[in-house]
């Protein structure tokens, strides 16, 4: 059912379906994080039937390969695995490393991976810090790795965030961040301001009277600070070779929001 209702999505904006708009081929890379499972894995396989070279990644080594095997059992042999967790710095440096030996650079990025510990009905946010590193530090720090080693194409080389509609600016209470956030001139440091601002408040219990998001508070400011993060970017590559964008699939029946009840997070993608 999940992966029936994920393989619906259309990303128009990444990959048309017409051949007449054909921008891609088989020497395209694209890289995919958290895509074992669920709305990675519909990418993947997609990316893949258009004929594109894919890497799947997934935190898990064993369900990443699991993913690669079924899909090269549909006759889909352009798609590689590589294990990364973008929690983990180290993690993220070797697959750079691996993506640079194997390929020499890639055209497109999809952050895909994320985390959340909340069921449906749940606020908690117990584990921000877990959340924030895997949903806002985490792509980050792998964009920005990945960044030099992108073949910039104003027709092929794209970055892709997915992100939720939680992480509206709108969902934010407080004047004084919401300003800061939708500044013109908004800058990276500012970013990374606003967020240790949210998990100093989450350690001292002041989160909730300080206007910071009321549902799924942590996956909303990871997603905030995501959305802030792409839009500094891409005003750096405006007018140049290199698109970002951030993409809501919407409400989609992934791991994340069956709300059931677990003692580990609900979602790894």
């Amino acid at each position: 059912m999940e992966s029936k209702l994920v393989d619906q999505f259309h990303f128009s904006s990444m990959v048309s379906l017409y051949a007449s708009n054909r921008w891609w081929s088989g020497d395209t890379v694209a890289v995919v994080t958290g895509a074992n499972k669920g709305i990675g894995l519909a990418v993947v396989k997609r990316f893949a039937e258009l004929g594109l070279t894919v890497v799947l990644t997934a935190r898990e080594e064993e369900r990443g390969k699991k993913a690669t095997e079924k899909l090269r059992e549909e006759g889909l042999d352009n798609v590689r695995f590589f294990a990364l967790d973008v929690s983990k710095a180290a993690s993220i440096k070797t697959f750079v490393s691996w993506v640079e030996t194997t390929f020499g650079g890639l055209d497109i990025l999809v952050n895909n991976a994320g985390v959340s510990f909340n069921d449906i009905h749940e606020n908690s946010v117990e584990f921000a810090e877990t959340v924030i590193k895997t949903n806002f530090h985490g792509p980050k720090l792998l964009t920005d790795s990945l960044l030099p080693l992108f073949r910039l194409s104003p027709s092929i080389s794209r970055i892709l965030n997915i992100s939720s509609r939680l992480g509206s600016i709108n969902k934010v209470r407080n004047h004084s961040i919401k300003a800061t956030l939708q500044k013109e001139r908004l800058s990276e440091e500012e970013i990374e301001g606003v967020v240790k601002m949210f998990l100093e408040a989450v350690k001292e219990g002041r989160w909730e009277r300080e206007g910071w998001p009321q549902i799924w508070t942590d996956y909303s400011v990871s997603k905030l600070a995501l959305n802030a993060y792409s839009r500094v970017l891409a005003k750096r590559f405006e007018g140049g070779r290199l698109s970002v964008n951030c993409f809501c699939p919407g409400y989609t029946q992934t791991s994340m929001t069956r709300g059931r009840r677990h003692s580990r997070p609900l979602m790894r993608r």
